[in-house]
């Protein structure tokens, strides 16, 4: 042991100083449908009176990355592996990451002992999705059954249960299970789109699941593919 050292004192974890230009925030052209969708949704009327799902915040993320991506593209590798791990996760405090619409900050790397990965902190721009009690939403219907029935709206799985389905309809098994109504004119069935109104949701840790109804005004089937047969 060399003279003057002390064992216990760790040498701190060297930072890696490669320096990544921080130009204004540049939005990411992938998912511009989805972007433009939740704005419009987000500035509606409806969204003034509360009802409002679509949020665009700023949250942060530790990147890492391989050495053997460091170079003149880094910046554009970090922003590619961004999007590949973000887009379409869950967060049960944020909720669904709709799209990330740019890049704030990305600070210096941090080597990693004995793996040779840099981790960088970076701050992003986003949409997320996250749906209240009280919301009403268009769905489309996946699965039908004696107790109720499945729909999906964007991200978001929601049941319905035969108790929160309309007195008039009932529930008719087959080869194509479904309610319908006593006169026959209305049905739901799989890929039936409805329009349902939120009166609970269940938040976890990577999973927002809701309970919806269709037993309130204007609420109900909105499309109906065997009607089209």
């Amino acid at each position: 042991m060399q003279r003057g050292t002390d064992p216990t004192v760790r040498t701190p974890r060297p930072r890696l100083n490669i320096a990544i230009p921080s130009p204004r925030p540049r939005i990411v052209r992938r998912n511009r449908f989805a972007i433009r969708f939740a704005h419009r949704l987000a500035e509606s009327p409806a969204a003034d009176e509360g009802n409002k799902m679509f949020f665009h915040i700023v949250l942060e993320r530790n990147m890492q990355l391989h050495p053997r991506h460091f170079g003149p593209h880094l910046r554009d590798k970090l922003v590619s592996k961004l999007i590949k791990d973000v887009e379409g996760t869950c967060s049960g405090r944020h909720g669904f990451v709709v799209a990330i619409t740019g890049v704030e900050d990305i600070g210096k790397g941090l080597i990693r002992e004995g793996t040779g990965y840099v981790t960088f902190p970076v701050k992003y721009q986003c949409v997320v999705f996250r749906p209240f009690k009280g919301e009403i939403l268009e769905a489309v219907v996946t699965m039908v059954n004696k107790m109720g029935f499945f729909a999906e709206a964007g991200p978001v799985q929601i049941f319905v249960s035969n108790h929160l389905i309309p007195d008039d309809m009932e529930f008719q098994s087959g080869d194509v299970p479904n309610y319908t109504t006593s006169d026959g004119s209305v049905k739901i069935q799989k890929d039936s789109e409805v329009r349902l109104k939120i009166i609970g949701t269940r938040v976890d840790a990577t999973e927002i699941f809701c309970i919806g109804t269709i037993k309130d005004d204007f609420l109900g089937v909105i499309s109906d593919p065997g009607a089209a047969v």
